[in-house]
């Protein structure tokens, strides 16, 4: 088979399931900003946008707010410096809802009756504009585009007596997915959703504890795992220690299993099972359920790395990286015209020829969104001399946008909701293609299969089972576009 000789206009950033949001708060260290911008560090890869610390150093708080990546704003010594105190909440992101400027940018913080409130949230809430609309016809004053904004409005205007009430108070009214850290004068207090959607760890390091989304966070600042934060619980640190609330009727736990697919880092535990592993044993699935007759199995980097191991292992077909990535080219910095971006993708992949020319090929990735980014990465390995290429996919068709903090293309932009698997195929240019398929997914990550009537995961990318109430989407707040105020970066 040849490479296709059609030309496509590649919108090849926009082809990729974003990460969603990234916290890390501490209480009780002398050093709470550094190791607070180091566990951030540690969680780059959930948001490239934008990071903010906010500090609490017994008078004050203080706070540093940037747009652009951790390393290049807090990695000098005057920024850390100011950001004094033993208490730090802080936050990278990818905006899933509003506008990537500075006033968007997490921790949030405002002035309450009780005392100053930081907020940094992971998630997305599914009825976050109406809430806002609520807002605002009573007279509340919206200074960002983020959902986030909403919960500060709703603690404020809770008339409970204790802050840790009022917070609970304002949860009662939220629906969607959320992890949620806040940092007060007295308090560091986090909380998942009822069905624990996204994932939020509880950790300590020399009588400091410490909330954060993944456990690689921890590690890197050599912390101790305690256990992750049960869904629908609220946790709250303070100088008498952990307390653990529990305002919330009891539920199954539903996680989200793209967490598994290609959010979290590769050495993160997750749910007691190692996100790498994982991946691997999705891998080892996707062989016996669809095997290929190849020379190779060649990896999409890097995020289809471990899947393609476990696939070469299953499938005793030597494992080779075939596909180099360049590390350091983020978005196309050129002018994006029809020339330049056909060559946007070799900015960031090149083909390894030696490992190619003249073989039959299995290319293994973790997902397929819009298949702008398969379509050229399928041709670089017929020019690099393949004699077949043998897609394998290491997650079921992505058929169904995203509410819960993954910012996917609307439905008619996935590839897999408006082409057959055939069309697909034909589409990618490539000599077959395959998904594992949901119940293989389920037994990647230790299930016999989906339970249909209680399933273990939020898969509605999948599946199109949404766990939770859609209350913008369906309702006329759906309709609606958040007036921006132009600002300056």
């Amino acid at each position: 088979m040849t490479a296709p000789s059609r030309e496509y206009d590649f919108d090849l950033d926009g082809d990729t399931l974003r990460e969603e949001c990234g916290i890390f708060g501490i209480y009780g260290h002398p050093d709470a900003a550094a190791l607070t911008a180091l566990g951030l560090h540690a969680l780059q890869h959930r948001g490239q946008e934008a990071a903010g610390i906010v500090t609490f150093d017994g008078e004050r708080f203080n706070a540093e707010r940037r747009l652009g990546l951790v390393g290049d704003h807090f990695s000098n010594e005057a920024t850390i410096r100011r950001l004094r105190g033993r208490n730090a909440l802080g936050h990278v992101r990818y905006s899933t809802t509003g506008e990537t400027i500075l006033r968007n940018v997490q921790p949030l913080f405002a002035e309450l009756a009780m005392g100053g409130l930081a907020i940094a949230h992971n998630g997305n809430l599914t009825n976050g504009l109406t809430l806002r609309r609520e807002l605002i016809a009573q007279g509340a004053i919206c200074q960002s585009t983020s959902d986030t904004e909403v919960i500060l409005h709703l603690v404020a205007r809770s008339q409970k007596p204790r802050i840790v009430e009022r917070y609970i108070d304002a949860l009662r009214a939220l629906e969607g997915a959320y992890s949620l850290v806040a940092l007060t004068n007295k308090k560091l207090i986090g909380a998942r959703d009822p069905l624990g959607i996204r994932p939020l760890i509880l950790g300590e390091l020399k009588g400091a504890y410490i909330l954060c989304s993944e456990t690689c966070a921890l590690d890197i600042i050599g912390a101790r795992f305690i256990r992750e934060v049960e869904n629908g619980e609220v946790v709250v640190i303070s100088e008498a220690g952990v307390e653990s609330l529990r305002p919330f009727p009891r539920l199954a736990p539903r996680p989200c299993i793209f967490e598994y697919v290609y959010f979290s880092r590769p050495d993160s535990v997750l749910g007691g099972r190692s996100v790498y592993e994982v991946r691997k044993q999705m891998g080892r699935q996707l062989a016996i359920e669809a095997p290929a007759e190849a020379d190779v199995v060649i990896p999409v980097p890097d995020s289809g790395v471990p899947a393609a191991l476990g696939f070469a292992q299953e499938s005793r077909i030597p494992f080779e990286l075939g596909i180099i990535r360049n590390h350091y080219v983020g978005r196309t910095f050129i002018e994006p015209t029809q020339t330049i971006r056909a060559l946007g993708v070799k900015l960031k992949h090149n083909a390894n020829r030696a490992a190619i020319a003249g073989k039959r090929i299995v290319l293994v990735d973790d997902s397929i969104v819009r298949g702008t980014t398969s379509v050229k990465i399928v041709r670089m390995m017929y020019e690099a001399g393949a004699r077949e290429v043998h897609m394998r996919v290491a997650s079921p068709p992505i058929r169904h946008p995203d509410f819960y903090g993954i910012d996917t293309p609307e439905q008619k932009a996935l590839l897999a909701a408006t082409h057959t698997l055939e069309e697909m195929r034909d589409y990618i240019g490539v000599s077959s293609l395959a998904f594992l398929t949901v119940d293989g997914i389920y037994r990647a990550v230790g299930y016999q299969k989906r339970d249909p009537h209680r399933p273990q995961f939020t898969d509605h990318c999948f599946t199109g089972d949404y766990p939770t109430h859609l209350t913008d989407i369906a309702g006329e707040s759906a309709k609606q576009q958040l007036s921006l105020l132009a600002e300056a970066s």
